[in-house]
Protein backbone atom coordinates (compact mmCIF):
# COMPACT_ATOMS: atom_id res chain seq x y z
CA UNK A 1 0.00 0.00 0.00
CA UNK A 2 1.32 3.34 -1.14
CA UNK A 3 2.04 5.48 1.71
CA UNK A 4 0.63 8.98 0.23
CA UNK A 5 -1.59 11.42 1.84
CA UNK A 6 -4.85 10.12 1.83
CA UNK A 7 -8.31 10.43 3.44
CA UNK A 8 -7.99 7.12 4.70
CA UNK A 9 -6.31 3.97 4.82
CA UNK A 10 -8.04 1.23 3.23
CA UNK A 11 -6.44 -1.21 5.93
CA UNK A 12 -4.55 -1.53 8.88
CA UNK A 13 -0.78 -1.32 8.67
CA UNK A 14 1.15 -4.67 9.49
CA UNK A 15 4.00 -3.85 11.50
CA UNK A 16 6.76 -5.78 8.72
CA UNK A 17 6.01 -3.10 6.40
CA UNK A 18 5.51 0.41 7.71
CA UNK A 19 7.60 3.06 6.02
CA UNK A 20 9.49 5.21 7.75
CA UNK A 21 8.52 8.98 8.16
CA UNK A 22 10.82 9.97 5.66
CA UNK A 23 9.57 7.44 3.15
CA UNK A 24 5.85 8.98 3.25
CA UNK A 25 4.99 11.55 0.60
CA UNK A 26 2.93 14.25 0.89
CA UNK A 27 1.33 16.39 -2.08
CA UNK A 28 4.01 19.50 -2.94
CA UNK A 29 2.98 22.38 -0.99
CA UNK A 30 3.19 24.48 -4.52
CA UNK A 31 0.56 22.10 -5.68
CA UNK A 32 -1.92 24.15 -7.81
CA UNK A 33 -5.31 24.05 -6.31
CA UNK A 34 -6.93 20.89 -8.29
CA UNK A 35 -10.98 21.57 -8.84
CA UNK A 36 -13.35 18.89 -10.82
CA UNK A 37 -14.73 19.70 -14.15
CA UNK A 38 -17.72 18.18 -14.57
CA UNK A 39 -16.66 15.85 -17.35
CA UNK A 40 -14.50 13.59 -14.85
CA UNK A 41 -17.91 12.98 -13.16
CA UNK A 42 -18.23 9.37 -13.09
CA UNK A 43 -21.53 7.92 -12.52
CA UNK A 44 -22.47 4.03 -12.23
CA UNK A 45 -25.83 3.13 -14.20
CA UNK A 46 -27.18 0.29 -13.30
CA UNK A 47 -30.01 0.01 -10.94
CA UNK A 48 -30.04 -2.13 -8.60
CA UNK A 49 -31.51 -1.39 -5.12
CA UNK A 50 -30.05 -2.10 -1.49
CA UNK A 51 -31.23 -2.11 1.89
CA UNK A 52 -28.48 -0.31 3.84
CA UNK A 53 -27.30 0.23 6.88
CA UNK A 54 -28.53 3.69 8.16
CA UNK A 55 -26.60 5.48 10.72
CA UNK A 56 -25.82 9.16 10.90
CA UNK A 57 -26.86 11.19 7.79
CA UNK A 58 -29.49 13.28 5.99
CA UNK A 59 -29.34 10.09 3.99
CA UNK A 60 -30.95 8.00 6.78
CA UNK A 61 -34.43 9.27 5.73
CA UNK A 62 -34.10 7.59 2.30
CA UNK A 63 -35.41 3.92 2.02
CA UNK A 64 -33.38 2.80 -0.63
CA UNK A 65 -29.76 3.29 -1.42
CA UNK A 66 -27.99 2.19 -4.06
CA UNK A 67 -24.27 3.54 -5.94
CA UNK A 68 -26.39 4.79 -8.72
CA UNK A 69 -27.60 7.45 -5.87
CA UNK A 70 -24.25 9.06 -5.85
CA UNK A 71 -21.58 10.81 -8.69
CA UNK A 72 -18.48 9.31 -8.25
CA UNK A 73 -15.72 12.22 -8.87
CA UNK A 74 -12.08 10.93 -7.90
CA UNK A 75 -10.34 9.11 -6.51
CA UNK A 76 -8.40 10.32 -3.61
CA UNK A 77 -7.19 7.21 -1.71
CA UNK A 78 -5.74 3.70 -2.77
CA UNK A 79 -4.80 0.70 -0.85
CA UNK A 80 -4.52 -3.38 -0.90
CA UNK A 81 -8.19 -3.85 -0.80
CA UNK A 82 -9.76 -0.88 -2.78
CA UNK A 83 -10.19 2.85 -3.46
CA UNK A 84 -11.45 5.69 -1.64
CA UNK A 85 -13.63 8.08 -3.82
CA UNK A 86 -14.74 11.60 -3.33
CA UNK A 87 -18.31 11.28 -4.19
CA UNK A 88 -21.67 13.87 -4.16
CA UNK A 89 -25.22 12.69 -3.50
CA UNK A 90 -27.29 13.21 -6.53
CA UNK A 91 -30.33 14.80 -4.13
CA UNK A 92 -28.98 16.07 -1.40
CA UNK A 93 -26.00 17.41 -3.14
CA UNK A 94 -23.75 16.19 0.06
CA UNK A 95 -20.13 15.42 -0.50
CA UNK A 96 -18.70 11.97 1.29
CA UNK A 97 -15.71 10.09 1.08
CA UNK A 98 -16.94 6.58 -0.38
CA UNK A 99 -14.66 3.65 0.92
CA UNK A 100 -15.09 0.94 -1.56
CA UNK A 101 -13.50 -2.58 -0.97
CA UNK A 102 -13.04 -5.70 -3.04
CA UNK A 103 -14.49 -8.70 -1.19
CA UNK A 104 -12.33 -11.09 -2.77
CA UNK A 105 -9.19 -8.86 -1.90
CA UNK A 106 -10.35 -8.60 1.84
CA UNK A 107 -10.60 -12.43 2.01
CA UNK A 108 -7.67 -12.76 0.05
CA UNK A 109 -5.55 -11.32 2.68
CA UNK A 110 -7.22 -12.34 5.72
CA UNK A 111 -8.74 -9.14 6.64
CA UNK A 112 -12.25 -9.73 7.26
CA UNK A 113 -11.56 -9.05 11.23
CA UNK A 114 -10.22 -5.79 10.81
CA UNK A 115 -12.45 -4.16 8.12
CA UNK A 116 -15.64 -6.04 10.32
CA UNK A 117 -13.83 -4.34 13.52
CA UNK A 118 -13.98 -0.93 11.85
CA UNK A 119 -17.06 -1.18 10.42
CA UNK A 120 -18.67 -2.05 14.03
CA UNK A 121 -16.98 0.72 16.02
CA UNK A 122 -18.53 2.95 12.85
CA UNK A 123 -22.08 1.79 13.67
CA UNK A 124 -22.05 2.59 17.10
CA UNK A 125 -23.05 5.85 15.89
CA UNK A 126 -20.43 7.73 17.07
CA UNK A 127 -21.12 11.02 18.42
CA UNK A 128 -17.69 13.35 18.49
CA UNK A 129 -16.62 16.14 17.24
CA UNK A 130 -13.46 14.95 16.42
CA UNK A 131 -14.20 11.44 14.85
CA UNK A 132 -14.65 10.67 11.04
CA UNK A 133 -18.58 9.37 11.38
CA UNK A 134 -19.94 6.90 9.21
CA UNK A 135 -23.05 7.73 7.26
CA UNK A 136 -24.03 4.49 5.33
CA UNK A 137 -22.43 1.18 4.94
CA UNK A 138 -23.77 -1.81 1.99
CA UNK A 139 -22.77 -3.98 -0.36
CA UNK A 140 -23.11 -5.51 -3.69
CA UNK A 141 -22.22 -9.03 -4.34
CA UNK A 142 -18.13 -8.20 -4.97
CA UNK A 143 -18.26 -4.96 -3.01
CA UNK A 144 -18.44 -3.68 0.72
CA UNK A 145 -18.97 0.12 0.58
CA UNK A 146 -18.31 2.64 3.55
CA UNK A 147 -20.11 6.33 3.05
CA UNK A 148 -18.18 8.52 5.79
CA UNK A 149 -17.33 12.28 6.16
CA UNK A 150 -15.08 13.72 3.89
CA UNK A 151 -12.53 15.51 5.32
CA UNK A 152 -10.08 17.65 2.78
CA UNK A 153 -7.76 19.79 4.75
CA UNK A 154 -4.78 16.93 4.88
CA UNK A 155 -3.26 14.85 7.01
CA UNK A 156 -1.39 15.81 10.36
CA UNK A 157 1.54 14.14 8.78
CA UNK A 158 1.51 15.91 6.40
CA UNK A 159 1.59 19.22 7.70
CA UNK A 160 4.10 18.35 9.99
CA UNK A 161 6.45 16.80 7.49
CA UNK A 162 6.20 20.64 5.81
CA UNK A 163 7.06 22.43 9.27
CA UNK A 164 9.07 19.87 11.04
CA UNK A 165 7.51 20.69 14.07
CA UNK A 166 4.68 23.06 15.99
CA UNK A 167 4.84 25.50 18.32
CA UNK A 168 3.62 24.50 21.65
CA UNK A 169 0.05 26.31 21.17
CA UNK A 170 -0.97 24.88 18.26
CA UNK A 171 0.70 21.39 19.48
CA UNK A 172 -1.53 21.55 22.45
CA UNK A 173 -4.61 22.23 20.34
CA UNK A 174 -4.28 19.57 18.64
CA UNK A 175 -3.14 17.26 21.45
CA UNK A 176 -6.39 18.05 23.08
CA UNK A 177 -8.74 17.41 20.67
CA UNK A 178 -7.51 14.11 20.10
CA UNK A 179 -7.12 13.60 23.33
CA UNK A 180 -11.16 14.09 23.96
CA UNK A 181 -11.82 11.65 21.18
CA UNK A 182 -9.89 8.86 22.62
CA UNK A 183 -11.66 9.96 25.65
CA UNK A 184 -15.15 9.38 23.64
CA UNK A 185 -13.54 5.77 22.87
CA UNK A 186 -12.66 4.70 25.96
CA UNK A 187 -15.89 5.49 27.52
CA UNK A 188 -17.51 2.95 24.76
CA UNK A 189 -14.89 0.23 25.83
CA UNK A 190 -12.84 1.26 22.53
CA UNK A 191 -9.28 1.09 22.78
CA UNK A 192 -7.85 2.61 19.59
CA UNK A 193 -4.78 1.21 18.73
CA UNK A 194 -3.20 3.23 15.87
CA UNK A 195 -2.93 6.58 16.48
CA UNK A 196 -0.27 8.50 14.38
CA UNK A 197 -0.22 11.54 12.32
CA UNK A 198 -1.50 9.77 9.33
CA UNK A 199 -4.33 8.63 10.98
CA UNK A 200 -5.15 12.11 12.24
CA UNK A 201 -6.77 14.81 9.62
CA UNK A 202 -7.51 18.14 9.53
CA UNK A 203 -10.93 19.38 8.41
CA UNK A 204 -11.26 22.76 6.30
CA UNK A 205 -11.91 24.69 9.36
CA UNK A 206 -8.24 23.90 11.23
CA UNK A 207 -9.97 20.68 13.71
CA UNK A 208 -8.48 17.06 13.63
CA UNK A 209 -10.45 14.47 12.81
CA UNK A 210 -9.48 10.58 14.14
CA UNK A 211 -10.02 8.35 11.16
CA UNK A 212 -9.39 4.67 10.66
CA UNK A 213 -10.32 1.88 13.30
CA UNK A 214 -9.56 -1.19 11.79
CA UNK A 215 -7.48 -1.64 14.64
CA UNK A 216 -10.10 -1.04 17.79
CA UNK A 217 -10.57 -3.43 19.97
CA UNK A 218 -14.43 -3.49 21.20
CA UNK A 219 -15.36 -4.68 24.21
CA UNK A 220 -12.51 -3.89 26.80
CA UNK A 221 -14.38 -3.20 30.30
CA UNK A 222 -12.45 -1.23 32.84
CA UNK A 223 -10.11 -3.00 34.23
CA UNK A 224 -9.45 -5.14 31.01
CA UNK A 225 -6.99 -5.95 29.00
CA UNK A 226 -5.82 -7.42 25.96
CA UNK A 227 -2.85 -8.96 24.07
CA UNK A 228 -2.88 -8.64 20.22
CA UNK A 229 0.21 -7.11 18.81
CA UNK A 230 -0.76 -4.59 17.08
CA UNK A 231 -0.13 -0.89 15.57
CA UNK A 232 2.49 1.11 14.29
CA UNK A 233 6.31 0.42 14.77
CA UNK A 234 6.99 4.40 15.73
CA UNK A 235 4.48 4.75 18.07
CA UNK A 236 4.09 1.41 19.95
CA UNK A 237 3.72 1.12 23.48
CA UNK A 238 6.33 -0.83 25.14
CA UNK A 239 3.93 -3.54 27.13
CA UNK A 240 2.67 -3.89 23.26
CA UNK A 241 6.28 -5.00 21.96
CA UNK A 242 6.84 -7.22 25.07
CA UNK A 243 3.67 -8.99 24.01
CA UNK A 244 2.34 -8.67 27.48
CA UNK A 245 -1.49 -7.80 28.43
CA UNK A 246 -2.48 -4.70 27.64
CA UNK A 247 -5.12 -1.73 28.63
CA UNK A 248 -6.12 1.62 27.34
CA UNK A 249 -2.92 3.29 28.21
CA UNK A 250 -2.01 2.01 25.09
CA UNK A 251 -3.54 5.08 23.37
CA UNK A 252 -2.28 7.40 25.94
CA UNK A 253 1.72 6.53 25.36
CA UNK A 254 0.65 6.83 21.55
CA UNK A 255 -0.46 9.92 22.55
CA UNK A 256 2.62 11.27 24.01
CA UNK A 257 4.92 9.54 20.73
CA UNK A 258 2.74 11.88 18.41
CA UNK A 259 2.50 14.84 20.99
CA UNK A 260 6.63 14.26 20.97
CA UNK A 261 6.96 14.48 17.46
CA UNK A 262 4.88 17.66 16.99
CA UNK A 263 7.28 19.25 19.64
CA UNK A 264 10.73 17.47 18.33
CA UNK A 265 9.67 16.65 14.82
CA UNK A 266 10.45 13.22 15.17
CA UNK A 267 8.46 10.55 17.52
CA UNK A 268 10.89 9.60 20.71
CA UNK A 269 12.96 6.82 20.48
CA UNK A 270 13.08 7.05 16.70
CA UNK A 271 15.67 4.90 14.64
CA UNK A 272 15.70 3.91 10.87
CA UNK A 273 17.18 0.39 12.35
CA UNK A 274 13.49 -1.13 13.36
CA UNK A 275 15.03 -3.33 15.79
CA UNK A 276 16.99 -0.49 17.58
CA UNK A 277 14.13 1.78 17.88
CA UNK A 278 12.24 -1.09 19.54
CA UNK A 279 15.15 -1.68 21.74
CA UNK A 280 15.03 1.90 22.32
CA UNK A 281 11.25 1.86 23.32
CA UNK A 282 12.18 -0.40 25.67
CA UNK A 283 14.91 0.58 27.55
CA UNK A 284 15.93 4.61 26.36
CA UNK A 285 15.67 6.65 28.98
CA UNK A 286 13.79 9.20 27.49
CA UNK A 287 15.29 12.71 26.94
CA UNK A 288 13.33 16.40 26.54
CA UNK A 289 15.20 19.35 25.33
CA UNK A 290 14.15 22.39 27.33
CA UNK A 291 13.17 24.38 24.23
CA UNK A 292 9.16 23.02 25.36
CA UNK A 293 7.56 24.45 28.76
CA UNK A 294 8.08 22.75 32.16
CA UNK A 295 4.63 21.61 31.73
CA UNK A 296 5.06 19.70 28.35
CA UNK A 297 7.84 18.09 29.09
CA UNK A 298 6.06 16.69 32.55
CA UNK A 299 2.99 15.78 30.36
CA UNK A 300 5.34 13.74 27.90
CA UNK A 301 6.94 12.43 30.93
CA UNK A 302 3.89 10.77 32.45
CA UNK A 303 2.39 9.85 29.11
CA UNK A 304 5.89 8.42 27.70
CA UNK A 305 6.05 6.54 30.97
CA UNK A 306 7.20 2.69 30.10
CA UNK A 307 5.52 1.59 33.20
CA UNK A 308 1.60 1.41 32.07
CA UNK A 309 0.61 1.17 35.72
CA UNK A 310 2.31 4.30 36.29
CA UNK A 311 1.30 5.88 33.45
CA UNK A 312 -0.41 9.26 33.01
CA UNK A 313 -4.09 7.94 32.40
CA UNK A 314 -3.47 5.12 34.65
CA UNK A 315 -6.09 5.93 36.88
CA UNK A 316 -8.57 8.47 35.85
CA UNK A 317 -8.13 7.61 31.96
CA UNK A 318 -8.62 11.07 30.13
CA UNK A 319 -9.56 13.18 33.25
CA UNK A 320 -6.40 12.84 34.47
CA UNK A 321 -4.94 14.69 31.22
CA UNK A 322 -7.62 17.31 31.46
CA UNK A 323 -6.77 18.73 35.00
CA UNK A 324 -2.75 18.48 33.60
CA UNK A 325 -1.09 22.15 33.79
CA UNK A 326 -0.08 21.33 30.23
CA UNK A 327 -3.96 21.89 28.85
CA UNK A 328 -4.66 24.55 31.41
CA UNK A 329 -5.31 27.42 29.01
CA UNK A 330 -8.03 24.59 27.56
CA UNK A 331 -11.52 25.98 27.77
CA UNK A 332 -12.51 21.92 27.09
CA UNK A 333 -16.51 22.97 27.39
CA UNK A 334 -15.81 25.09 24.24
CA UNK A 335 -13.23 22.87 22.65
CA UNK A 336 -15.81 20.24 22.48
CA UNK A 337 -18.28 23.08 21.20
CA UNK A 338 -15.47 23.64 18.23
CA UNK A 339 -15.76 26.93 19.64
CA UNK A 340 -12.03 27.19 20.32
CA UNK A 341 -10.50 28.97 17.28
CA UNK A 342 -8.08 26.89 15.76
CA UNK A 343 -4.16 27.77 15.45
CA UNK A 344 -3.99 26.63 11.42
CA UNK A 345 -6.64 26.87 8.58
CA UNK A 346 -6.00 24.50 5.80
CA UNK A 347 -6.02 26.20 2.45
CA UNK A 348 -9.32 24.65 1.40
CA UNK A 349 -11.74 26.90 -0.87
CA UNK A 350 -14.60 24.08 -1.24
CA UNK A 351 -15.14 20.69 -1.00
CA UNK A 352 -13.95 19.77 -4.88
CA UNK A 353 -10.42 21.83 -4.00
CA UNK A 354 -8.10 18.53 -3.81
CA UNK A 355 -4.74 20.34 -2.98
CA UNK A 356 -4.16 18.18 0.15
CA UNK A 357 -4.85 14.82 -1.85
CA UNK A 358 -1.92 13.15 -3.35
CA UNK A 359 -1.94 13.58 -7.76
CA UNK A 360 -0.85 10.10 -7.24
CA UNK A 361 -4.15 9.28 -6.50
CA UNK A 362 -6.64 12.06 -7.68
CA UNK A 363 -4.97 11.51 -11.30
CA UNK A 364 -6.58 7.99 -11.28
CA UNK A 365 -9.54 7.05 -13.51
CA UNK A 366 -12.79 6.65 -11.59
CA UNK A 367 -14.50 4.83 -14.26
CA UNK A 368 -13.66 1.30 -13.33
CA UNK A 369 -13.67 1.68 -9.60
CA UNK A 370 -17.30 0.49 -9.08
CA UNK A 371 -19.14 -0.10 -11.82
CA UNK A 372 -19.38 -4.09 -11.84
CA UNK A 373 -22.44 -5.71 -12.86
CA UNK A 374 -23.34 -6.72 -8.80
CA UNK A 375 -26.67 -8.59 -7.81
CA UNK A 376 -28.41 -6.28 -5.27
CA UNK A 377 -27.93 -8.05 -1.90
CA UNK A 378 -29.19 -6.92 1.36
CA UNK A 379 -26.79 -5.07 3.49
CA UNK A 380 -28.52 -5.10 6.73
CA UNK A 381 -25.77 -7.87 8.14
CA UNK A 382 -23.41 -7.60 10.88
CA UNK A 383 -21.76 -10.97 10.75
CA UNK A 384 -18.50 -11.01 9.49
CA UNK A 385 -19.51 -13.91 7.57
CA UNK A 386 -22.65 -12.49 5.57
CA UNK A 387 -20.64 -8.98 5.15
CA UNK A 388 -17.81 -10.59 3.46
CA UNK A 389 -19.05 -13.59 1.27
Amino acid sequence: MSSSCLLHSLAPVSLNDVPLPSSHSCPSPEAACQQIPSEYSATCVQSHSFTPTAVNSPLSTLLRIRPADFDYLKVIGKGSFGKVLLARHKESGQYYAVKVLQKKMVLKKKEQRHIMAERSVLLKNLQHPFLVGLHYSFQTTDKLYFVLDYVNGGELFCHLQRERVFLEPRARFYAAEIASALGYLHSLHIVYRDLKPENILLDSQGHIMLTDFGLCKEGLEPNGTTSTFCGTPEYLAPEVLQKQAYDCTVDWWCLGAVLYEMLYGLPPFYSRNTAEMYNNILHKVLVLKPNVSNAGRELLEGLLQKDHTQRLGAQGDFMELKCHAFFSPINWDDLMARKVPPPFIPSVVGPTDLRHFDPEFTHLPVTGSLCSHDSAMATNNSTESSYTK
